[in-house]
């Protein structure tokens, strides 16, 4: 690992830890990213990996395993000078962005994403959506982040999603902390609650 203190300077620290720099989607190779991960931390990068409990099948038995949320992705914090060095970590294909420039993710997004993998929250990817009822959680652990409302068996869910990528993931949400984000909705959402609610009732 990389000694922080014998860089030098306060600001050369800065610029390779990505102190205040924007985030970035680094794509790695398949089955790359928590090594990838482990590598640009190692550098001094701000990393990050959501990852998202999976139950998989192995020969006679099932077994559960932590898989990357968004996979072929990493998130790196670095100023897009000092790329060279997440550039040349093993692994790593190349950083998302517009021809060589590399494109920062929005920082709401992030955020929101962040915020998605502190939550303790059900959570598994989902197909990437671009419009629908949006809501925003007033309460709980997501307190304050927006997405679009789905109902899947029975529960709903709020759809989060990360522009660039093209990627959404989703996270089953209380109905009683959601509220529509356009006033004129609410009694698409209230409709949409009580169909879920007449549901439930019929299956008991």
């Amino acid at each position: 690992m990389v000694d922080l203190t014998s860089i030098g300077t306060e600001s050369q620290l800065r610029i390779l830890a990505g102190c205040d720099a924007p985030w970035f989607a680094v794509h790695v190779r398949s089955r790359c990213e928590k090594a990838v991960a482990a590598s640009l931390r190692s550098k001094g990068y701000a990393e990050f990996l959501p990852l998202y409990r999976s139950r998989n099948r192995w020969s006679d038995r099932l077994k559960d395993v932590d898989v990357p949320l968004f996979s072929g992705y990493v998130f790196c914090r670095f100023e897009p000078a000092t790329r060279l060095p997440v550039l040349t970590t093993p692994g790593v294909v190349s950083i998302v962005g517009s021809g060589k420039t590399p494109q920062p993710i929005e920082p709401a997004e992030m955020a929101a994403v962040q915020l998605l993998a502190r939550s303790g929250l059900t959570v598994l990817p989902w197909p990437y959506l671009k419009a629908g009822e949006r809501v925003r959680i007033e309460h709980g652990a997501m307190q304050g982040v927006e997405g679009i409302l789905i109902a899947v068996k029975k529960e709903l869910r709020v759809v989060l999603s990360v522009t660039l990528l093209q990627r959404s993931v989703a996270v089953e949400i209380d109905r009683d902390f959601i509220r529509p984000i356009n006033p004129r909705s609410a009694a698409h959402v209230r409709d949409q609650t009580k169909d879920q609610n007449h549901q439930h009732s019929t299956v008991r």
